[in-house]
């Protein structure tokens, strides 16, 4: 674009009021951004719009040229996150960021045709329809050009589920493509929860007064470039979802998984520990030096065994928006982990050595044992291997 356009597009911008923003939340997706970009200018002939890519820090520079265009199309917008992960999360910050009346979301991966953005703001600003969305199981909709069957299976489960836990009744609460105004998102944005990707399904959970929905057929088209935003926790991180909509507000969603993790860990832990005193050949009875000494060896063996695991666990669930990649990176959180456990683990294996020697039952002095710990291990390793400290 010369400068000559450039100075045209912003005598329009100044002589127009901005209707809509698209956020566009993207990962390593570089190449999608020109073409898209292209793509939104035909679709948006005579509407003042502007689009907010919302970047998770990728290696590949996508900010970078998100950057680049904005110096010559004053309607792109970039947001650069650092240190934070997820779509959803990624969603409500680009919608909360403009000045926009009516805001959209969408895929910056070509899946999603930005020739429904007209009608779905025709819609909105009728005044009939709260929120638009585009569906992928509505009639008159696609998913042939995806050509994905196992992933149109998934999302059918998926919606399902959805429908019958939340109540939401759309063909396709999971769809990422939708529309609605700006000021209804700020007003229920602090009880969003942010977790997972599914941030429509987020929404319509959480507005408590009904929604007028306007559903759209869509013809799904594969990924152009890029990275997917999902992965194999997509199962885990919707349930997730849910759980933080309903429960998270009694206990946080964070310090729930990671107790989730520590009980699986924990089950781990006394199966190593039955294993190790049946090949030493403890017996159960308190008072003999060689049973203490067994069970000092099972416990220590069982409390690094589970370390591990929880690491391994906790490094992809409870914190996938930080997840460590990479043997370097990943010996060194299990270094981390391990030195920020330590102290728990030795509170771990001295207490319930104790208990043993007062008579307590091993498994019980093993479970008191592990309960000490948990309480150091979530509070340290939040920051020493996932957070500010991690890196």
């Amino acid at each position: 674009m010369n400068s000559r356009n450039l100075t045209d597009l912003s005598s329009v911008i100044e002589t127009q009021s901005l209707r809509l923003a698209i956020v566009l939340p993207t990962l390593n997706e570089r190449k999608n951004l020109r073409p898209l970009v292209k793509r939104l200018d035909a679709a948006l002939v005579g509407i003042a719009w502007e689009a907010i890519f919302v970047d998770d820090n990728s290696h590949d520079g996508t900010a970078d040229e998100a950057r680049a265009i904005s110096l010559e199309d004053p309607r792109i917008r970039c947001i650069q996150r650092i240190g934070r992960r997820g779509l959803a999360s990624a969603a409500i910050e680009g919608m909360c960021a403009t000045a926009a009346p009516i805001v959209a979301v969408m895929d910056a991966d070509h899946q999603h045709d930005p020739k429904l953005l007209p009608q779905m703001l025709a819609e909105i600003e009728s005044g009939q329809y709260d929120l638009a969305y585009a569906s992928r199981f509505a009639e008159g909709a696609s998913t042939e050009e995806w050509g994905r069957p196992d992933r149109v299976k998934a999302s059918t489960f998926a919606n399902s589920l959805a429908r019958r836990v939340t109540g939401v009744d759309l063909t396709d609460p999971m769809s990422g493509y939708f529309m609605l105004h700006a000021n209804t998102l700020r007003a229920y944005a602090h009880r969003l929860s942010g977790v997972g990707f599914k941030i429509l399904l987020d929404i319509l959970a959480t507005i408590d007064v009904p929604m007028r929905v306007k559903e759209l057929p869509l013809n799904f088209a594969p990924r152009a470039e890029g990275e997917s935003k999902l992965d194999r926790t997509v199962v885990f991180e919707f349930l997730v979802g849910l759980y933080d909509k309903w429960l998270g507000r009694f206990i946080p969603t964070r310090f729930a998984l990671f107790g989730t993790v520590g009980a699986m860990g924990a089950v781990v832990h006394m199966s190593v520990l039955a294993l190790m005193l049946y090949v030493l050949g403890a017996e159960f009875a308190v008072g003999y030096p060689s049973q203490e000494a067994a069970f000092v060896v099972g416990q220590t063996a069982a409390a690094l065994t589970a370390m591990t695991f929880n690491f391994a666990l906790n490094n992809e669930l409870t914190y996938a928006d930080k997840r460590l990649r990479g043997l370097s990176p990943l010996c060194r959180g299990w270094f981390k982990f391990a030195a920020t456990c330590a102290l728990g683990m030795l509170a771990n294996i001295g207490v319930s050595t104790v208990l043993v020697r007062m008579g307590v039952y091993p498994y019980l002095a093993a479970i008191v044992g592990i309960v000490l710990a948990s309480v150091w291990n979530f509070a340290l390793s939040s920051k020493f291997v996932w957070g500010k400290y991690g890196n």
